[in-house]
Order: C-alpha cells, then structure tokens, then sequence
C-alpha cells in the first residue's frame, strides 16, 4: 500500500467509518490512537511512526493529535455527527466555494448544501477555491457574501486548519464568479 492510499483509508476511519476497523470515536471525533495503529494494522503494514508521517505531512492539515498523541481526530469533513470543537469566528467579508461545473446548475437553483457531510467548506482565497473544484472536474468558482450572511445571524466556524465551515448557503449570498476558462 502507498501513503496515499493510506492516507485515504485513514480519512475514510475517522471522518466516516470508524467502523471499518473496529474503534469508535468519541463525541468530538477523537479516535485512540494505539486502537486507530492496531485497528489498521490488521488490514494493512502500519505503525504509529507511518500515522505521525501521514500528519506531519499531509498538505491540508486534516488531522490532528492532542499533546501526547494519545489521540487523534480529522479537523473537518465529517459524514458521522461529532462535535468538533470548531470554533465559532467571525469571517472574512468574502470566502469562496470551489466545486465541479456539474454541479453548478443545482447551486444556481439550491445554494451550497452540505449533502453527505455535516458542514459545507469554505476558502478564503479563490486559488484554494479553483484547486477544491478542479478536484470535481471543470472548476466553478463561488463568492460568498460571508459578511452579510454573519450579520444575517449565520454561525460560521473555522477548523485549525484554516477551512471555514457553515451547514448550508441560500442562493442569495452567491455569486458564481468563474467558468472553466474565466479568471477570478
């Protein structure tokens, strides 16, 4: 197995299917990590020192231990309900939501929901935006009206990783920005 898949398959245990290896989280997403390293090592060569690379070097900061690395959790992207300890913050003016341009149709009509998972991921910058989308195919860029959406009363939260994360987005607070092709 290579990191990636590797580091796929610990995305899908702690963000989806803790039960693929037979541990649970707790109510804030925290998974043992001796039960996480055993857990995988079943189904595939794996030791803690192969976790800590996947951490240290995993480009989007999705995972996080606490301070003597006793557990471990995924910083966002949850299908299972868990309370993540996101913080509520106050967002830039502008954030921006990246997706393919199959999609764009049902946003024009529906606004940014969060379908299988429990918040919708915000940018701060269109660049991060663009790479979401082209993830999706053709990307399609949104600007989001954060600031009238804060003062509207919407809770924006923020992982420690620097996503920003809000269950849903009405339609009114979009603008799509950019087709394939167009510049930001």
């Amino acid at each position: 197995m290579n990191h990636d898949d590797t580091g796929k398959f610990l995305a899908l245990i702690l963000r989806h299917r803790p039960e693929t290896i037979g541990i649970t989280l707790d109510e804030h997403g925290w998974a043992d990590t001796e039960k996480l390293v055993a857990g995988i090592a079943r189904v595939r060569p794996f030791d803690m020192s192969m976790l800590e690379e996947i951490v240290r070097t995993d480009n989007k900061q999705r995972y996080s231990f606490n301070e003597d690395r006793t557990r471990i959790r995924a910083n966002q992207g949850h299908s299972i309900p868990v309370d993540a300890d996101l913080r509520r913050a106050v967002p830039p003016d502008i954030l921006y939501h990246g997706t393919g341009l199959k999609y764009a149709a049902a946003i024009d009509e529906e606004g940014l929901l969060p379908k299988s998972r429990l918040y919708v991921h915000l940018s701060g910058d269109a660049d991060t935006a663009r790479a979401v989308g082209a993830r999706h195919g053709n990307p399609v860029i949104y600007r989001v009206d954060s600031r009238r959406m804060h003062e509207d009363g919407y809770d924006f939260r923020c992982s420690v990783n620097g996503v920003w994360l809000i269950r849903s987005v009405p339609p009114c607070y979009l603008v799509r920005i950019s087709d394939p092709g167009d510049s930001v």
